[in-house]
């Protein structure tokens, strides 16, 4: 059994200012990731799912830009708002959120739904 069972990937990257592909970092990436570790934190996910920084993701045009893996799941345009959702539907449920998807076909997840995470709920800290 590996140690995570999910990793998420949030695009930091830094970009000059004025670059057309855009910058993760200054649309607020670091705060997404900030809060994404509280929330899994929260819901008592933090040895199950990592959350972590990353590099370029190719992705900043849509940024803030995160995927999930092992299922391959793009999200684009994050915001530090969307993160219980993408935690509870998303890491815990299995469930795409479809609105947050980046609208490319280069990032088209395989499956809107998938595996949900299987913990023994006592490990899940109530609301």
């Amino acid at each position: 059994m590996t140690r995570f069972k999910r990793h998420v990937f949030v695009c930091l990257n830094e970009r000059p200012e004025g670059h057309p592909k855009g910058c993760c970092l200054r649309k607020g990436s670091e705060e997404v990731r900030a809060t994404l570790n509280a929330e899994l934190k929260k819901k008592g996910l933090a040895g199950i799912v990592r959350g972590n920084k990353s590099g370029c993701l190719d992705a900043c045009e849509y940024g803030v830009s995160m995927v999930i893996y092992p299922e391959g799941v793009w999200y684009g345009g994050v915001k530090k708002e969307d993160i219980p959702e993408i935690v509870d539907r998303t890491i815990i449920h299995g469930e795409v959120v479809q609105r947050l998807l980046i609208n490319d076909s280069r990032y088209k997840p395989s499956a809107l739904q998938f595996a949900k995470l299987n913990i023994p709920p006592a490990d899940l800290l109530k609301k």
